[in-house]
């Protein structure tokens, strides 16, 4: 089977239908990381608008390095894990005092970014051909059956960034978790999967947590009314709130001064 042809294939499917997405019209390294932290967990369409509004209220990696940790906690609210908030600041604040680490292998040293991270913003804003495996990839790559996502790496410096991007759309769009569309899919010839992918058993009814009886929905509840500058709230079981303070405390994300509770400075 030829992965040339493959990869020919898929690439000129994503020209064809690739989401005209902010951060796919820039090389700007920061505002590639800052799509990357938000996009972590969190669905594209909530993203766009609160990534043009964090660029506009930040613009540069110095900008959020010298920005105040309540505003950056305020401005994160609604995306969910705010621990992310402060270490996309962390990150930032290294790049601001040493410069860019250009490399995959670099980036990894920055607070708080992992392999995917350090590959999709090496690849994406320095051209480093080297694999950024998120979800999607992998999947891809499992249910072709032809290598793992580094054998599907074009060898062109130039090529291998858009496979990159195409490889993700490819299993946002088409080739999904839980349904793969395989009449549409630009890599089905090449693909051992095809018509025969099999969805995961879904959870037994009754068995599924509720997101608010969850410590993330109270501890969200908790970063959002302070950065509004309301008290803690007081609808929620208190041992509740009070887990849920002490790890906020923990992790940096809450202080508590005088007796009172605030975000962290």
């Amino acid at each position: 089977m030829s992965v040339p042809a493959l990869q020919d294939a898929v690439l000129a499917w994503y020209e064809e239908v690739r989401r005209d997405l902010p951060w796919r019209r820039t090389t700007d390294p920061y505002a590639i990381l800052v799509s990357e932290v938000m996009l972590q967990q969190t669905q594209v369409a909530r993203i766009v608008p609160r990534f043009e509004a964090w660029l506009t209220q930040w613009p540069t990696e110095d900008a959020l390095a010298a920005a105040a940790v309540p505003d950056v906690l305020a401005a994160w609210v609604g995306l969910g894990y705010n621990s992310r908030a402060l270490r996309l600041r962390a990150a930032c604040a290294v790049v601001a005092r040493d410069g860019w680490p250009r490399t995959a292998a670099g980036l990894r040293a920055l607070p708080g970014v992992g392999p995917y991270t350090a590959a999709a913003v090496a690849s994406f804003a320095f051209g480093e051909r080297v694999a950024a495996v998120d979800t999607n990839v992998r999947r891809i790559a499992d249910r072709i059956g032809l290598g793992g996502p580094e054998v599907l790496l074009p060898e062109s410096i130039e090529r291998a960034p858009t496979w990159n991007q195409a490889a993700m759309e490819l299993g946002a769009l088409v080739c999904g978790a839980r349904r793969a569309d395989c009449e549409a899919c630009p890599a089905a010839p090449w693909c051992a999967s095809r018509g025969a992918v099999v969805a995961p058993a879904r959870r037994a009814a009754g068995t599924a947590v509720r997101f608010e009886d969850t410590n993330r929905w109270v501890r969200g509840r908790i970063v959002a009314a302070l950065a509004a500058g309301d008290a803690v709230p007081g609808d929620i079981d208190a041992a509740r709130v009070r887990a849920a303070l002490d790890g906020l405390v923990r992790d940096g994300l809450v202080e508590v001064r005088d007796g009172e509770v605030a975000l962290a400075r």
